[in-house]
């Protein structure tokens, strides 16, 4: 059976597990959910959609995905990586997440135009001061994922950010901490049929059975 999603990045490695594990083959967009949803909303066809809880929800309101089959998928943090090699700082407040994004030589996020983490990340950057500063050495990419494999392969001594899911996801990379309080940002996600899913009862199935293994 075949499943096409239109969804968030942050949820593509659960999505490929819980896939292989009922023998279901997985077609479809992931990538940063401000591009998903103007994907979705375009017309792009899918049977399941995942991205933020708010966003399912507005979708939802409009009759766009089946309220019925709207699931949380989890939570997520936004959080800081190093590649696998590299030994990982200390990111416990304000003054260490300053210190380690100045003390690398390339930070590489996604889109902080339309990824919550990308978007979130630069926000933060501004917030401890430092964008100006580190400008130069910004590397952003269409979502986390991407980003995070460009970093694994990168020299020198560079840092990431996004969410956590994508770094566990990526060889090469290590999760480090998320965000420390007062800069963090944990997302929900949420998943549903698409209504105009051929075959509504298999995926909603799916769905299910993708929220369970999660909870």
């Amino acid at each position: 059976m075949k499943l096409t999603f239109v969804s968030a990045g942050a949820a593509q490695a659960a999505v490929a597990a819980a896939a292989k594990r009922d023998g279901v083959e997985v077609a479809g967009s992931f990538g940063a959910v401000g591009a998903m949803l103007e994907k979705y909303l375009a017309g792009e066809a899918c049977d399941i959609v995942i991205l933020t809880r708010k966003q399912i929800d507005e979708l939802a309101a409009k009759g766009r995905v089946v309220a019925q089959t709207v699931v949380d998928l989890g939570a997520v943090p936004t959080s800081i990586a190093v590649r696998a090699s590299d030994p990982p700082p200390a990111i416990t407040d304000e003054a260490s997440l300053r210190g380690a994004l100045l003390g690398a030589d390339a930070i590489y996020f996604p889109d902080p135009a339309r990824a919550t983490a990308g978007i979130h990340f630069d926000q933060v950057l501004a917030k401890l001061g430092i964008r100006d500063r580190v400008a130069e050495r910004l590397r952003t990419f269409p979502n986390g994922a991407t980003a995070m494999r460009a970093m694994s392969e990168a020299q020198g001594h560079p840092i990431g950010c996004t969410q956590s899911t994508e770094i566990r996801a990526t060889p090469g990379v290590r999760f480090v901490a998320p965000l420390p309080r007062g800069f963090d940002l944990v997302t929900t996600y949420a998943g549903a049929v698409s209504a105009a899913a051929g075959g509504r009862e298999y995926a909603a199935c799916f769905l299910s059975g993708l929220a369970s293994s999660l909870s």
